[in-house]
């Protein structure tokens, strides 16, 4: 099979991540949606001070990550015949990882405000803490593990 050239490796190298955002972007999308929602609900006047900070900052996590997941089409649309690949890849990339730490912190944040409504306040910050261990070894140790076996393995 013949090698890929420098210009092949970065056409697949953008492709995979704007179809990789196509897959990160209704989860969060979905998230905001409801969060934006919140305040207009019955429910809304029951929660406590502590809960409406937290919902807050998962709403504020929510955004920033959707403005992250999106970015990288935004400046694709903006460099668009500019030769800027490789930089749109690199800076693409960053922002999706930014964009994936954004969602993980808003999923928890979320997780707590709900944990502390259904359950009260003392169990909303544990289980936020769990999901988002659970999400960072995930997302993030996980590949790492296999990318060490990978390196074991040659």
């Amino acid at each position: 099979m013949a090698e890929e050239s420098k210009k092949e490796r970065l056409d697949r190298e953008l492709i995979e991540l704007l179809n990789e955002l196509r897959v990160a972007l209704p989860g969060v999308q979905v998230l905001f949606a409801f969060l934006l929602t919140l305040p207009f609900t019955r429910g809304w006047p029951q929660l406590g001070h502590t809960e409406r900070v937290m919902y807050f900052v998962a709403l504020m996590l929510a955004a920033v990550a959707s403005g992250f997941l999106i970015a990288p089409s935004a400046h694709h649309r903006l460099r668009f015949r500019q030769r800027d690949k490789e930089q749109l890849v690199l800076w693409g990339n960053r922002m999706a990882l930014c964009g994936l730490v954004a969602l993980a912190l808003a999923i928890a944040a979320s997780i707590s405000v709900v944990a502390d409504f259904i359950y009260g306040e003392s169990i909303g910050l544990p289980l936020a803490g769990a999901a988002l261990l659970f999400l960072g070894v995930l997302w993030f140790g996980v590949p790492r593990l296999y990318a060490a076996e990978r390196r074991d393995a040659e």
